[in-house]
């Protein structure tokens, strides 16, 4: 052969074997790295709110924010304070009070009130009536007992107290209906009871003619 044949021979040669080579090296296998692992025990952290290290299930307060407002109160009872206190009248007091907190709250007793017949030490109730110095209401009006109900004779009628005598009592007066009793309940607890029968006279509706059906009847 020519010289120049093998030469040109020689040449494409070594061209196959460069892109033989070339192509073996792109398709070579190559390794693939493993992804990484989440520890098991992590992900059970950051999914339970409840165990150490987890998310705060608790929102902490915010700086500034106000304090949370105090607790309702357990409830109040009303009750009337009336006799010789410096304030008579009606009185809101805690739930559970006793009659000593209710004369508190009434500005004490006066001086030399005798009140060896009240209990202070007694759980007030919801709606009633604290009577301090003041006469007890008889057990009924018109009441009788004894011997003297022996038959063919009439015992002597027992005198209503209009310092201490209910509502309901007081109605059974003549000529006295639900409007004028609390009238007279009103005056009573205004000036601390009544020192006297004529102070009826300055209850609202009472006039000259039913005062004389009332005076025997009652008392202070």
């Amino acid at each position: 052969m020519a010289p120049r044949t093998l030469a040109a021979l020689a040449l494409v040669l070594v061209a196959a074997v460069g892109l033989a080579a070339f192509h073996f090296w792109s398709v070579r296998p190559q390794g693939v790295r493993a992804p990484e692992t989440v520890e098991a025990g992590a992900a059970a952290v950051a999914g339970d709110p409840l165990r150490a290290g987890g998310a705060d299930p608790v929102p902490r307060p915010v700086a500034g924010a106000p304090p949370s407002p105090p607790p309702e109160p357990a409830g109040e009872i009303v009750v009337d304070v009336s006799g010789k206190v410096h304030r008579p009248g009606v009185q809101r007091l805690p739930a559970g009070s006793r009659v000593a907190d209710a004369l508190r709250a009434a500005g004490g007793v006066r001086a030399g009130t005798d009140v060896t017949g009240l209990n202070r030490a007694r759980v007030l109730m919801d709606g009633e009536q604290v009577a301090v110095g003041l006469p007890q209401a008889p057990a009924a009006l018109g009441a009788t007992g004894g011997a003297a109900d022996a038959p063919g004779t009439a015992g002597p009628a027992a005198l209503l107290s209009l310092s201490v005598a209910t509502k309901e009592q007081l109605e059974t007066l003549p000529g006295v209906g639900p409007v004028l009793a609390q009238h007279i309940i009103d005056h009573r607890t205004e000036n601390g009871g009544f020192r006297s029968v004529d102070e009826l006279r300055q209850v609202n509706g009472i006039g000259d003619r039913r005062f004389a059906d009332l005076r025997p009847l009652v008392q202070p």
